[in-house]
């Protein structure tokens, strides 16, 4: 199948792109579907939809973030490897770590870089909550991106241990991004963060989402985050 929908809908966004890039999402595509009558990967099946609602949002990040070869990058809560594989293979000479607590995601995830040959990338299976506190991730990453995990609340006392001091943290969001930034402020500024931007855009067919950028200034409090489970039920 040619993939003229991705390809229009990354032109209209203004997101470069070769063949190659689009076979391998094409590739992507069909793994995805087979997989998921056996994990839940994805509630989007529909071709177009998953290229549009999937790829092209875990994509548009591009426009705003400047990735390079030698940078380090955390996919938080991968799950079906989003948004860590599509952007992998637009990049590959940015070093990724797609990071779940499914274990059966990231047998799938393994499968997934093998068929397509992606390099400089990896996975690891462990709560956030645990992961955070080992030294060799723990304020190791120059960028951790997340989507479709937990309230921002939360989801910063995950992420924020895992940043580099003048590094960044990436929410992918909805549109209720600014309501949930509202939210976070307390939570951001505790864990070392300062909100940078909010980018609100509309993905060709009227979906509206956001982008969360998060600069990580200081350092975060040893004792983050909290035992398993606890920024879930008591955010900060």
């Amino acid at each position: 199948m040619k993939n003229h929908t991705l390809e229009k809908l990354l032109t209209d966004i203004g997101i470069e792109y070769t063949t190659d890039f689009l076979d391998k999402l094409e590739r992507f595509y069909f793994l995805l579907i087979e997989k998921n009558r056996f994990l839940n990967l994805t509630a989007i099946t529909e071709y177009d939809e998953v290229m549009r609602k999937h790829f092209a949002d875990c994509l548009f990040v591009l426009k705003y973030q400047k990735f390079y070869g030698g940078q380090r990058v955390l996919d938080l809560g991968t799950g079906g490897g989003f948004p860590g594989i599509p952007l992998k293979i637009f990049l590959p000479d940015t070093e990724f770590l797609l990071m779940d607590s499914v274990r059966k995601k990231l047998i799938f995830l393994e499968e997934v870089i093998s068929e397509l040959g992606l390099k400089k990338i990896s996975v690891v299976h462990g709560r956030a909550e645990d992961l955070a506190h080992l030294d060799h991730y723990r304020e190791q990453f120059d960028l951790v991106l997340s989507r479709a995990v937990s309230n921002l609340s939360s989801l910063s006392e995950l992420v924020l241990p895992f940043v580099k001091t003048g590094g960044k943290f990436i929410s992918y969001k909805g549109e209720s991004g600014n309501e949930e930034l509202l939210r976070a402020g307390n939570a951001i500024s505790l864990l070392g963060g300062r909100t940078e931007e909010i980018i609100e855009y509309e993905l060709p067919g009227g979906d509206r989402r956001s982008l969360i950028l998060i600069k990580k200034e200081n350092k975060c409090p040893d004792k983050y985050p909290r035992r398993a489970g606890t920024p879930a039920r008591e955010p900060l």
